[in-house]
């Protein structure tokens, strides 16, 4: 059976683990910790990496990231190899450290970012141990080998992590935010809710039916990891972007309707619904963003109207030739190419 795709472009998101070999331990200590997160920060840094949650357990870790660049093979790779000897010297052996290359997968991040951050943070809840459940909870909520401690509390958070990205879902409060994930966390454990990764089984891809068919069209079936950037076109034009307030300003007279119209809050149209799928895919910005763009709406109200679009789309052939025009006109304003 062949493996899943690693499919890289920018700002695409990751969850990716790494297992030790025959089920060994990579951390023998605190320390070894330690020295595992020092040279994850220097790695985020050197490849301007964002590390949105961590879980470390006794023999493997898990990660949660964003690529700008769109190089998570250079980042795993320099990371791996730098804790890969930092460990060997320590312990003075030799060989691999990790059972094979590290696993990822590609997320839609829309719709499935905070599934996957809950998923990592609760990684700690199914290994086996005698203590009762709400004892481990509790010891979850400020242990240092998650990211949990830092989203619950600004006190605990460290440089090398970037919180407000899963943040950002619950609104502008820090607070209110951070008291909001905590419960979306609670919830899973409560609900046992089941993990997120298996949707990804078989594609390498935790998404909807139309971000895995999307993908699927701008890489192809038979996209090797090998391949350069240079030899994906489409990994090209994933970094073109137009501005946001840009594309507003164009927008409006294609629809002659207002900026105001379009980006007041409580005014739902097809129009605008159009201006947010226009807004994500050209724009290349979260659903979080494009809410606040358009009158500090809720993210889950722009995945609602964008996944409504859709089902228009394609079912009413003369509103997906209007939009498609719309697009490429858009694109040719914007001196891009779709």
């Amino acid at each position: 059976m062949s493996r899943p795709l690693r499919i890289q472009y920018p700002d695409a998101y990751y969850h990716v683990t790494c297992r030790g070999n025959e089920q060994r331990a990579i951390f023998r200590n605190p320390e070894d910790q330690k020295v595992f997160f020092r040279l994850l920060a220097r790695s985020v840094n050197i490849f301007e990496v964002r590390l949105l949650a961590y879980a470390l357990m006794p023999n493997h870790f898990h990660l949660l990231v964003c690529t700008p660049k769109g190089n998570l093979s250079e980042f795993m790779r320099h990371f791996n190899i730098s804790y890969t000897g930092a460990f060997n010297r320590k312990y003075r052996r030799s060989g691999h450290l990790y059972q094979g290359r590290y696993k990822s997968f590609l997320i839609d991040a829309d719709n499935y970012l905070l599934e996957v951050s809950r998923y990592i943070h609760l990684n700690p809840l199914r290994m086996k141990s005698k203590e009762p459940i709400e004892t481990r909870w509790r010891n979850l909520l400020s242990d240092p080998s998650t990211s949990l401690p830092g989203y619950l509390n600004s006190e605990r958070r460290t440089d090398f992590v970037h919180y407000a990205t899963l943040l950002a879902y619950f609104g502008d409060n820090d607070r209110k935010a951070s008291h909001d994930y905590k419960k979306f966390v609670a919830e899973a454990m409560e609900k046992d809710i089941p993990t997120p990764l298996e949707k990804g089984k078989g594609t390498g891809i935790i998404g909807e039916e139309d971000f895995v068919a999307e993908i699927k069209q701008w890489f192809g079936k038979n996209t090797q990891d090998k391949k350069s950037a240079r030899e994906q076109p489409a990994l090209r034009e994933l970094d073109k972007r137009v501005s946001a307030d840009q594309l507003i300003d164009e927008y409006a007279p294609l629809v002659n309707l207002s900026r105001e119209a379009l980006t007041t809050k409580g005014k739902q149209s097809t129009e605008r619904a159009m201006l947010m799928e226009l807004l994500y895919r050209l724009c290349k910005i979260s659903q979080p963003e494009i809410g606040r763009l358009l009158g500090g709406i809720d993210y889950s109200a722009i995945s609602q109207a964008r996944k409504r679009l859709y089902i228009k789309l394609q079912n009413e052939p003369e509103l997906k030739k209007k939009f498609n025009q719309i697009q490429v006109k858009l694109s040719q304003m914007s001196r891009l190419k779709i």
